[in-house]
């Protein structure tokens, strides 16, 4: 478990927070747009929680008081108003993921029987249709982006007016409604299928307690600037992201997309992101194109050997070029959602980048542990944080087994499902389904999804995660899936698969080599390689290649049902 390194402010829920933290941050900047080149949009944390108070109010006046309230659409500000003006004293607040598909929206929306829906132009025909099917209780359309309510559609925009125009009248059923912490005021739906997700209950005392946890153990304050990448919809960006950047008094601005990232760091001056490790990957990669384009590549990596024990300090001002290019304020990168590469990470470091792992589920509101700038190993996602309590049980014979934890983030269920609810928390500790190792300090490693290990007939067990880590440090190699398949019919045992996604141009590049047979050749060779490393039950036997990308969550973890459906599909 993590220790308290900082003062934190002490909340009880999210209306908590917003009133306790407008008393300090009122004119600090809570949101930086920019509206064209060169000019920017700034939104005070006074205003912001002037527009909640507003929204929330009118919601009220439209009788959604205790109603579930969805909301969909890309990371932007409105998003995260409306999210809180539900939450904070009108009803139920349900985040949808921007990437449903129409059937998928549609029955999600019938699953959690919302009543209203925010959303953005690109779901306004669907959400039409979905409103006059009888199946559902969707009534209230509210588009953020017209600006006056048209065809019976609401306005986000001018329901802040109308907010704002009743309360002046008195009205203060929003502004004074109590807050009952420990019920569900959120619900999430967790990846997979529509049939097979789960609707995930989260109460206000869920993500406040993880908000706290992060005060005390992150050095974060009202001068940073938080940029926004990952769906906000995502538990992972919306409570360290979103709600934490709130909570701190900190500035968020927000991504133009992943090809445009580098720019955005500089641009806005950012100093903390949370992401997932194929970003980290991206922007590594950006960074050496760029330094090898200069011709500075090679004295950089003479220098990062140089001053490998240099303090972080130091290796700032040693690779100040590299931290220019991201802006120059870079205080701390979190990873999240998926295993990073520890090769990666060390290289952050190395170059006087502060980056740190975090772990957690949607189901913990979400982080269990997380490292920070005091206490981080490479390869570890931190220790517990303050709340939490982590322990591993049914341990193998190298001390790997399933972790569980206990601490008031842990859901209060899964929503209409008290066998799922049973089988995931006993005695009060929750089940996560991931294996790990916990070492003598505290730290803890993740090995992989329990559900995802492949066992031998010899009773070994294969960690896919591990290998594909191996795999993914082939130059050339974008990402891997490391499957297990039968021999034969006839025989049991289990033959160890890999399926490769390549980059063409990079392998062009690194290789000299063209044609999907010569790129083949050059892969099995680079595993046979990964072979000679590790014991012959591990061995790869089998491999296939690919441009196309894996089947991935919107956090970019990868289905393992899916793709081992795609595979065998294409097989038959």
């Amino acid at each position: 478990m993590t220790r308290e390194k900082y003062d934190y402010l002490k909340i009880t829920d999210l209306k908590d927070m917003l009133n306790k933290t407008r008393e300090i941050y009122a004119n600090k900047p809570a949101y930086k747009i920019r509206i064209k080149e060169g000019k920017y949009k700034i939104i005070t944390h006074d205003k912001v929680r002037d527009m909640i108070n507003n929204l929330g109010t009118a919601l009220i006046s439209m009788g959604l008081k205790g109603k579930r309230i969805a909301i969909i659409g890309p990371n932007r500000y409105e998003w995260e108003i409306a999210y809180l003006a539900v939450v904070c004293g009108t009803g139920t607040v349900v985040p949808l993921d921007k990437s449903l598909p129409d059937n998928e929206l549609e029955s999600l929306i019938q699953r959690s029987e919302v009543e209203a829906i925010f959303y953005t132009s690109k779901y306004e025909e669907i959400l039409k249709k979905i409103r006059y099917n009888p199946k559902n209780k969707l009534q209230h359309l509210i588009s953020m982006d017209i600006t006056e309510h048209a065809e019976g559609i609401y306005s986000q925009a001018e329901l802040i007016e109308k907010g704002e125009k009743l309360i002046k009248l008195g009205s203060r059923e929003f502004i004074d409604a109590k807050i009952n912490s420990e019920e569900m005021s959120i619900m999430l739906f967790t990846s997979g299928t529509t049939s097979q997700s789960k609707v995930v209950a989260l109460s206000h005392k869920n993500i406040c307690s993880n908000l706290m946890d992060l005060g005390s153990i992150l050095d974060v304050n009202s001068n940073d600037v938080f940029l926004s990448v990952l769906p906000v919809h995502h538990v992972f960006e919306c409570t360290v992201g979103f709600l934490f950047a709130l909570y701190k008094g900190a500035q968020t601005v927000f991504c133009d997309g992943i090809r445009h990232i580098v720019e955005n760091l500089s641009e806005y001056n950012v100093s903390i992101m949370a992401c997932v490790p194929s970003v980290y990957e991206r922007i590594f990669m950006m960074i050496r194109k760029k330094l090898e384009k200069e011709g500075k590549l090679s004295k950089i990596l003479e220098d990062k050997q140089t001053y490998k024990d240099a303090t972080m300090e130091m290796k700032k001002e040693i690779f100040k070029d590299i931290h220019d290019m991201l802006g120059g304020k870079i205080k701390l990168f979190i990873s999240g959602a998926a295993a990073l590469d520890s090769k990666i990470e060390g290289r952050y470091r190395d170059l006087g980048l502060n980056i740190v792992q975090g772990y957690g589920l949607t189901e913990t509101s979400p982080v269990v542990g997380i490292g920070t700038n005091e206490y981080y190993k490479i390869g570890s996602i931190g220790k517990a944080v303050p709340s939490v309590e982590a322990k591993v049980v049914n341990k193998n014979s190298e001390g790997i087994g399933e972790l569980i934890v206990k601490g008031p983030s842990v859901m209060l269920g899964y929503y209409n499902d008290k066998f799922a609810t049973k089988k995931s928390i006993q005695d009060g500790w929750f089940y996560t389904g991931d294996l790990a190792r916990i070492d003598d300090e505290g730290y803890i490693f993740i090995c992989g999804r329990k559900k995802s290990v492949i066992v031998l007939k010899n009773g070994k067990n294969i960690f896919p995660e591990e290998m594909e880590n191996l795999v993914n440090k082939i130059e050339g190699v974008k990402e891997s899936f490391i499957f297990g398949r039968k021999k034969s019919e006839e025989k049991d045992d289990i033959k160890i698969n890999v399926k490769i996604t390549y980059d063409r141009q990079r392998m062009k590049e690194v290789y000299k080599v063209k044609t999907d047979e010569e790129i083949y050749k050059v892969l099995s060779d680079k595993i046979k390689e990964i072979n000679k490393t590790m014991p012959q039950y591990k061995a790869i036997r089998g491999l296939i290649i690919t441009e196309k990308d894996l089947i991935k969550t919107t956090t970019n973890k990868i289905k393992r049902q899916a793709n081992l459906d795609e595979i065998e599909k294409s097989n038959n």
